[in-house]
């Protein structure tokens, strides 16, 4: 499939995406135009969505054979991930419903990898509101991000493409800057629940 600006079905999108990686190389702005021609609608997504009123939830949607992970995150009100990498994953985050607030941290001991730093601070670098539709990026080269949704009522979902697939990850304490490594577990896979809880 062609990509272009005009709009694509959420079928597309995901047909679209397995056809960005049928060759070894990770073309970032074709993916980041993908995902921005798709214009959310819940109907398409709903049956990945699912909520935990304890902790945000990473739902699978497509696996991609070993070369990418589509996963759908849900975020009550309030709930927020903590300060974290990715690996050596290229990130886009695509908001379906609500808002969320992505802020962004510099790498404790001004870029020296996290394991061999000492310095207690986390800087922050920049925040913004990521809006329904809007595709954000990120990969290590740019840095850490915490992502919240801050809203006290409403519920906010976001549909992330990690490439390759990110089963491992840092995160960091703020006050600190101290890393701690993570397993990315999933809240449910293609629709079904697998497991209660992510950290």
């Amino acid at each position: 499939m062609a990509c272009s600006t005009s709009s694509v079905t959420w079928q597309e999108l995901l047909d679209g995406v397995r056809e960005s990686f049928s060759t070894e190389q990770v073309d970032v702005d074709r993916l980041r135009t993908l995902m921005n021609s798709y214009q959310s609608q819940r109907s398409d997504w709903e049956q990945y969505a699912l909520f935990d009123p304890h902790t945000y939830t990473r739902n699978l949607v497509d696996a991609g054979n070993g070369r990418y992970n589509l996963i759908i995150l849900c975020w009550d009100s309030g709930q927020g991930s903590s300060i974290h990498d990715h690996a050596d994953s290229h990130c886009f985050l695509k908001v379906l419903s609500g808002e969320v607030k992505e802020t962004m941290y510099a790498w404790p001991g001004s870029g020296v990898s996290p394991s061999h730093s000492s310095t207690p601070t986390m800087e922050v670098t920049g925040s913004e509101s990521v809006l329904i539709d809007d595709v954000a990026y990120i990969n290590n080269e740019i840095g850490l991000h915490r992502v919240e949704n801050p809203s006290h009522t409403d519920q906010a979902v976001t549909l992330h493409l990690y490439c390759p697939p990110i089963t491992t990850c840092q995160s960091f304490e703020a006050r600190t800057g101290r890393s701690h490594s993570c397993h990315v577990t999933f809240y449910s896979k293609e629709g079904q629940k697998v497991c209660s809880s992510v950290k």
